[in-house]
């Protein structure tokens, strides 16, 4: 993802969000994992600052935003944790999309950003919405391969700790940068909302 999809993201988010968020309402569920992986994502992306700082990673360090928010939600979601052969199948996983169609694509809109011409700003709008279809479908595929419940997870428990050993294993060596810091700060602040929304147990008639 990048900022340049920021507008696309956000109107798609406020769609989901909507649906997703009358759907928890009617269910009393939390929203990470219920949702699934592509509402998350969506939701996670618009946080304050997260943005910038997924792609200050993405551009400085090298790290893959789908594999990264992926990691987050399973965690979230009761997933359990990465283990490395695993962070490297489903890097492996979404290769072929990230590498034949998102890279290429990314690049192409970026370096069309500075053309005067109108028609080529007409034609690198639909290049940014097929660049978020594809985010859309490495993301699809990595929750339909990958995604799982730990069926130790009990009362509305979230394993926060999961999702923090996940995006720490993703991120490696810029696991202790500030845009890092940044987004483990709004994956907890995250992880509270989730609980805040839950339901609570109900309590025995006396």
């Amino acid at each position: 993802m990048d900022m340049a999809n920021v507008v696309i993201v956000s109107s798609q988010m406020g769609r989901v969000a909507d649906n997703s968020q009358q759907k928890r309402n009617a269910a009393n569920e939390p929203a990470a994992g219920d949702g699934g992986l592509w509402p998350f994502a969506l939701g996670f992306y618009a946080r304050p600052g997260v943005a910038a700082a997924l792609i200050a990673l993405q551009d400085n360090a090298g790290v893959d935003v789908d594999l990264v928010l992926f990691a987050m939600w399973l965690g979230l979601s009761g997933g359990g944790r990465l283990d490395a052969p695993g962070l490297a199948a489903a890097a492996g996983a979404v290769r072929p999309i990230r590498t034949l169609v998102i890279e290429p694509l990314r690049a192409l809109r970026r370096d069309l950003k500075s053309a005067a011409d109108a028609d080529v700003q007409r034609l690198r709008e639909r290049i940014k919405a097929l660049e978020v279809d594809a985010e859309k479908a490495a993301l699809d595929r990595l929750a339909a391969r990958f995604g799982r419940r730990d069926a130790s997870r009990r009362d509305g428990a979230l394993p926060l700790a999961d999702a923090e050993a996940n995006l720490t294993r993703c991120l490696g060596r810029a696991a202790g940068t500030k845009p890092a810091a940044l987004i483990r700060g709004e994956l907890r602040g995250c992880a509270e909302e989730i609980l805040s929304a839950a339901p609570r147990p109900a309590r025995p008639s006396a």
